[in-house]
């Protein structure tokens, strides 16, 4: 009863927590991804009495250029390709990113990224860093929320090819440069057993999605906090 008239007084005062919104966006692995399972309690814990509101864009098997516009010109620095539909998924990411900050606008932003399989598997790893790096400097721009904070879930030990190992430095790099971002390991998330062999796999566990989602949100929290992310990405 107490914290019922508690929660009368603070909120006849125009108090009722502060307002955090999450972008959850990428491909497979962040598909499959449950905020509800693991991300979304582990917020609540952490921000207590606070409001959480997300919303998740996340295609399976996508190359980063389909949240890049400008994709064919940084390739382009590396003698790479063009590219077919740069930019194609951005503006639904953007709209659907609008629609909730809209409602009631919050006090921090955060975009959290688990993508790269598929530039890796393409050889397109050269044109990542750049890619990712104008990927949150246009939502901070379109969104204006210039101290947006990120974090990037780092590609899996599911390969060890040059450009897999690539992407994966690149993503850790990004991460370590902007002093609003962050990163989460992933090798511990797809370990599984096939015909009685170990093996990492390309996607993870249901016990591995489970605390990607959770690393996820702490990396997050220590951003929003102030506080220095973990520096080895396993919160």
């Amino acid at each position: 009863m107490r914290r019922f008239f508690l929660f009368l007084w603070l909120t006849s005062f125009g108090y009722a927590g502060d307002v955090h919104f999450f972008i959850l966006s990428g491909q497979s692995n962040m598909a499959a991804l449950k905020p509800e399972k693991s991300f979304l309690p582990e917020l609540k814990e952490l921000l207590p009495g606070d409001e959480i509101r997300h919303v998740k864009f996340a295609k399976g098997g996508q190359p980063i250029r389909k949240w890049v516009k400008n994709f064919d010109a940084i390739a382009a620095k590396s003698k790479l390709l063009p590219r077919k539909d740069p930019g194609a998924f951005y503006d639904q990411t953007l709209k659907a990113a609008r629609a909730n900050i809209t409602a009631k606008k919050p006090k921090t932003i955060t975009f959290l990224w688990m993508q790269g399989e598929r530039d890796a598997k393409e050889k397109l790893s050269a044109a990542y860093e750049e890619s990712m790096n104008t990927l949150i400097a246009d939502l901070r721009k379109d969104l204006n929320a210039p101290e947006m904070n990120f974090v990037i879930g780092r590609l899996s030990d599911f390969s060890t090819t040059e450009h897999w190992e690539a992407v994966r430095t690149a993503q850790v790099k990004v991460a370590k440069d902007d002093s609003r971002g962050s990163w989460v390991d992933t090798d511990d998330t797809n370990n599984k057993v096939k015909n009685g062999n170990p093996h990492n796999d390309l996607h993870y566990t249901k016990e591995g999605y489970d605390l990607f989602g959770q690393r996820l949100a702490r990396q997050a929290v220590r951003l929003i906090k102030g506080e220095e992310p973990d520096s080895k990405g396993k919160p």
